[in-house]
């Protein structure tokens, strides 16, 4: 059925309040939008990040009495009730609309992705089927596109695999696809943990991923490092990381801005060979293998 969209600008106005102020006026969801078209990069896991200026969006059942609800609304966060816009939502099939624009993509030349409604007919395909979700990983940000077509670039099969700060899965997954033996998941983030165990099922290769919910669990000694974080969090975990793999393991790490490259390479290179494997606009990925 159609619905009512209640709208305005965050400003100084604490984001939880905010919300909660929405959910007691009676809204079935509160999203966020950018007022202006200002960047905002990949969060670490668990962390939301703003836009400096945002927009709030509340999400109301239709029938209800607009002019009523901008008025609670306003008063709930202490704003003039004319800033409070109100909209329409037209009733419409929102599962399609949201995979309407995503299309499969292919990195390299045949490691692919894809939603579940297209088909790939490449009959050299290898096949990863993951639609949009909540947790970080889809293909389209340049800094997981460029560690795919890293793993799409490995001319010998690995054995273990770690994907660390696995978001929805994606890199572990491609990597079982093209063969490695086993992928080790970890993130902090429990929604990253169950998109990336569903998207597993979905795959096939749920019995070959293992989740990995605390770093101390992690089994060292892997063939296979992929870590698409941020470069602060690379530099700060550069030790941990490479310790993690068999000297002579590789490692691919992206979310580097090109300015961050040479901090992040600095870091590494005390226990490992560093090198640039390529550029997508103003993201870097890094590969290297442990030396020490």
């Amino acid at each position: 059925m159609p619905q009512v969209n209640l709208s305005f600008e965050l400003g100084a106005l604490d984001l939880e309040r905010a919300e909660d102020a929405c959910f007691e006026c009676g809204a079935l969801a509160v999203t966020l939008s950018d007022c202006h078209d200002d960047a905002v990069l990949e969060p670490l896991p668990g962390e939301v990040r703003i836009w400096p200026s945002t927009r709030v969006q509340a999400l109301f059942a239709d029938g209800l009495d607009v002019p009523l609800l901008q008025q609670q609304l306003a008063a709930a966060l202490h704003l003039p009730q004319e800033s409070i816009l109100a909209a329409a939502v037209p009733d419409k099939a929102w599962e399609r609309e949201w995979l309407r624009d995503f299309h499969a993509l292919r990195f390299g030349r045949r490691l692919w992705v894809r939603p579940s409604h297209e088909q790939v007919t490449d009959p050299d395909a290898v096949v990863v089927e993951l639609d949009p979700g909540l947790a970080f990983g889809t293909g389209t940000h340049a800094s997981t596109a460029l560690c795919m077509e890293w793993l799409d670039s490995l001319d010998e099969t690995p054995a273990r695999v770690i994907d660390y700060g696995c978001g929805s899965g994606i890199l572990g997954i491609a990597a079982l696809k093209l063969g490695a033996g086993e992928v080790q998941a970890f993130d902090i983030d429990p929604q990253a943990l169950l998109a990336t165990r569903e998207n597993a099922q979905r795959n096939g290769v749920e019995s070959r991923l293992r989740i990995v919910s605390d770093v101390a669990g992690l089994e060292r000694g892997a063939d296979v490092l992929l870590a698409n974080i941020l470069a602060g969090t690379l530099i700060e975990l550069a030790a941990e990381l490479c310790s993690l793999l068999r000297p002579g393991g590789r490692y691919v790490l992206a979310g580097i801005l090109a300015d961050q490259q040479d901090d992040v390479a600095r870091a590494f290179g005390a226990w490992s060979e560093v090198r640039l494997f390529a550029r997508r606009g103003d993201w870097v990925a890094l590969t290297g293998t442990r030396t020490r």
